[in-house]
């Protein structure tokens, strides 16, 4: 069979301050990957600025803008000029008091392919994303590109087989994964190397199941809680996998553009002789579709 190679490229960054210098970096990093030549490029979930999600303050909704917005027209304009898919990740105000956080996917002529808003929201001590986001509406739908049917999740999405499921289902090439996770600096070393790997594990996990590769971006750098808490290192190891949950790519902790070339026919092969998707039991699964089993 042959090969069908795609050059990637994942943007793992920390935060510069404010949006202007964000996106200043990140058209930076975008031409050197572009330069590089990739043709599809992730960036990390909430690039634009800190993970104001660390707290619940009225005041953090002053960041959030609409869609398409100023945002996306120059993140549109990046994407054209260096004729790279581009997938992007912004705190969307749809409405007064209604909020989203949405990956934007801009093809290589600058139009926006498409939209996913975050369908799972987590509510956790220094992830209080239930104070700013309305659970996503669009469904679990792949967006066409042209560098492929992309399967765009965001970062609690990573937890939950069903959502990559639902994408390769629906035909996505690729699942891909702007993410936000770290620990609180406090733990011991032995938890923080549990949840990192927990972490990896669930990306292989998804990548085995359905036979396709998967993209997870994360952030770097430390980030203080305005809580006066320990506030939370974001620990990076971005990576590029396999369909059969491989490694081709890995980072470490630190700013990188992650560099990668994906076999896109290489599914094929692997569902051929995984074949998941041919012995699923469907007449048997309609208990997934309660909160619990009593």
């Amino acid at each position: 069979m042959k090969t069908k190679t795609l050059p990637v490229a994942l943007i793992q960054e920390r935060n510069h301050g404010t949006a202007e210098a964000n996106l200043s970096v990140i058209e930076t990093r975008v031409a050197e990957a572009a330069k590089s030549g990739a043709k599809l490029v992730l960036l990390q979930e909430l690039h634009n600025g800190a993970y104001f999600c660390q707290h619940e303050c009225v005041d953090e909704f002053d960041l959030a803008e609409p869609i398409p917005g100023p945002s996306t027209e120059r993140l549109a304009a990046l994407a054209k000029h260096h004729g790279v898919v581009l997938v992007s990740s912004l705190f969307e105000r749809r409405a007064a008091g209604l909020y989203h956080n949405t990956a934007v996917v801009y093809d290589a002529d600058g139009s926006i392919a498409g939209k996913y808003r975050k369908m799972h929201i987590p509510d956790d001590p220094g992830f209080y994303e239930k104070f700013y986001f309305t659970p996503g509406d669009l469904g679990f739908t792949p967006i066409d590109t042209s560098a492929g049917r992309l399967g765009v999740l965001v970062c609690w999405d990573q937890w939950y087989p069903e959502a990559a499921r639902l994408m390769a289902l629906a035909g996505a090439e690729l699942l891909l994964y702007p993410t936000a996770i770290g620990w609180d600096p406090s733990d011991e070393q032995a938890e923080k190397d549990r949840q990192r790997n927990a972490w990896i594990l669930s990306h292989r996990g998804h990548a085995v199941a359905n036979g396709v590769p998967v993209l997870s971006c994360n952030r770097v750098g430390h980030e203080t809680s305005p809580l006066g808490a320990a506030g939370i290192d974001f620990w990076g190891n971005s990576h590029v996998l396999g369909p059969q949950g491989e490694f081709i790519a890995e980072a470490g902790a630190d700013p990188t553009i992650l560099l990668a070339e994906v076999d896109m026919a290489r599914s094929e092969h692997v569902r051929r002789i995984w074949p998941f998707l041919r012995d699923r039991r469907i007449d048997a699964y309609g208990d997934l579709l309660k909160r619990y089993r009593d």
